[in-house]
């Protein structure tokens, strides 16, 4: 069967359209060009095989247009499939998981093993005929993240007196060594790093670290022109319910205090607060199971989810 006159017109159509969306792109990629974008992709919004492969061939595809991303992943979704399989209960604080030894392994088993080698490998293959590589990291390596036990405090419902909640073996980086990651993304090869959330102790002592806080923290060090964090709800939703396009950073501040964001989206506004405060111009937080977002996010007018800035 041959194409007819209207097949062929409808496909010059689209290529016209897509010609016309490159051209309008073109400011957007000269704003970002060799500037560095930190990934954080959520455990949410790592969704089915083939959401990782458009993740990965999009990252490749910025690698390509010039940017320097570097991707932190998480995997609470997937930790918590391997400890309900071992019949350990995870129990959550302030968004928090709480690491007790047996949690701790299992972890940095999940997230430094199968996860981070997998999302490596789906960058590798998808960058394949270009030869852009993922290499795959975590905090561990080169002591690139160095952690201090975190400490956080809750009111007793009771008598209102703030008390010490511990959290086990739950990490807050202290300092971060970027000269590895800097070297691989200033390489003559075109490499991206991927990184996850394990660090150390000075006393070399494994923790775990929230994803969100690590991506922050390396966007800080490396003064990242943008950081997105990559998760399943489409960004910051006010009272209403309505998505919030965008928030200062005392804006975001008053929406943890009134209670707005509760949960995961406190450590995401925290991280997005501390970030801007190191540096990075611009944090946002937009649904990563959607195809493309971070396209969207970083080459239209049209932006996507909710960016936080000073």
């Amino acid at each position: 069967m041959t194409d007819t006159p209207k097949d062929e017109a409808n496909l010059e159509d689209k290529g016209w359209a897509t010609a016309k969306t490159l051209a309008e792109a073109l400011p957007y990629i000269q704003q970002y060009d060799r500037e560095t974008v930190v990934i954080k992709y959520g455990g949410h919004a790592m969704g089915q095989e083939s959401t990782a492969k458009l993740f990965a061939a999009d990252s490749v595809l910025l690698k390509l247009l010039g940017l320097h991303p570097v991707v932190v992943h998480g995997g609470g979704p997937q930790i918590s499939r391997m400890l309900d399989k071992a019949g350990v209960k995870s129990t959550f604080i302030d968004g928090l998981r709480v690491t007790d030894e047996a949690t701790m392994e299992v972890a940095e088993m999940v997230l430094s093993g199968a996860i981070n080698k997998e999302i490596a490998n789906w960058i590798t293959l998808a960058g394949a005929e270009a030869d852009v590589r993922g290499v795959g990291l975590s905090g561990k390596d080169a002591r690139l993240i160095t952690v201090e036990r975190a400490v956080r405090t809750r009111k007793d419902p009771d008598s209102q007196i703030e008390q010490v909640v511990d959290l086990g073996f739950v990490g807050e980086p202290t300092r971060i060594d970027p000269q590895l990651i800097q070297g691989l993304i200033h390489a003559d090869h075109d490499y991206i790093p991927v990184i996850a959330p394990i660090g150390v102790s000075k006393e070399g002592q494994t923790f775990n670290i929230n994803a969100d806080t690590v991506a922050g923290a390396l966007a800080g060090a490396l003064r990242a022109k943008r950081m997105l964090l990559l998760t399943d709800v489409a960004g910051v939703l006010g009272a209403d319910g309505e998505l919030i396009r965008q928030m200062s950073v005392a804006e975001a501040r008053a929406a943890i205090a009134s209670g707005v964001a509760s949960g995961g989206m406190i450590p995401k506004l925290e991280t997005a607060i501390a970030a801007v405060e190191s540096g990075v111009e611009a944090v946002v937080i937009l649904d990563g199971r959607r195809p493309h977002a971070m396209l969207v996010e970083l080459f239209t007018e049209h932006g996507s989810g909710t960016l936080i800035t000073q």
